[in-house]
């Protein structure tokens, strides 16, 4: 059975953070099955750790869960909201673990949304040095010049700094309007709406179609699902982590 240092476990029952169990660990105070504990000792899930007489329970090993949702338009990307908004957690039901959105999208963009309970696997997929790749459907007003098409592509400068180059394609076009296939392959607030604003067009809808290999496909708006292990091998070996 895998052992876990013994730091980590009281950290991770919510005793305290690792720092300071640490610090009690070096002092004494620890024990584990009534005995004191050195720093690097570890424990499992039968043992019995205390802290000055008092019993840390281990936590159960959470399973890691990993989602895709077609986020609708009306709803925040966050856990809960301090103005009552529908926030994106109200349509998730039935997962038997905590899950938390990795990055956003803002209200009124729509499309692929992750989930997971996995830190490291969140932290990978937002590190702006992974280059994870996001591709959006973008419909833009009224119309679409050489000109802008160009400064899209080569980037654009919002809040003060220049967007990396961008894959920029006129998906289709009809009077007043053209839809446009927008892939960049950075993560910064609202950056598909604020390049197209600085060039002088306005965003009529925003959908998010694709991060890394993972695709949306025809998953109705609203609903999610578990990503397939094909999907997790898929998204692991473009963040770098195999497995």
């Amino acid at each position: 059975m895998e052992k876990t240092r013994i730091q980590k476990i009281i950290a991770d029952a919510g005793y305290c953070s690792r720092r300071k169990a640490e610090e009690l660990i070096s002092k004494g105070k620890v024990t584990l099955n009534g005995r004191p504990v050195k720093l690097g000792d570890k424990a499992g899930s039968k043992d019995i750790i205390a802290v000055d007489g008092e019993r840390i329970y281990i936590p159960r090993k959470k399973n890691k869960i990993y989602i895709m949702m077609n986020k609708p338009r009306g709803y925040v990307t966050t856990v809960s909201d301090e103005l009552d908004r529908k926030c994106v957690m109200d349509l998730l039901e039935g997962l038997e673990e905590r899950v938390y959105p990795i990055g956003r999208l803002d209200r009124n963009s729509e499309g692929l949304l992750l989930f997971t309970n996995d830190g490291e696997f969140a932290n990978n997929i937002m590190h702006p040095s992974r280059h994870i790749s996001k591709t959006y459907r973008v419909t833009v007003r009224p119309d679409i010049s050489d000109e802008q098409l160009v400064r899209l592509s080569e980037g654009v400068e919002i809040d003060g700094k220049k967007t990396l180059p961008a894959n920029v394609v006129v998906k289709d076009k009809q009077q007043g309007r053209v839809v446009l296939l927008i892939t960049i392959k950075e993560g910064r607030n609202r950056q598909i709406r604020k390049m197209c604003e600085a060039v002088g067009l306005e965003v009529a809808r925003l959908r998010r179609i694709s991060i890394g290999p993972l695709k949306l496909g025809m998953l109705k708006a609203g609903t999610y699902r578990e990503l397939t292990p094909d999907e997790l091998r898929a998204i692991r070996n473009a963040i770098g982590k195999e497995n």
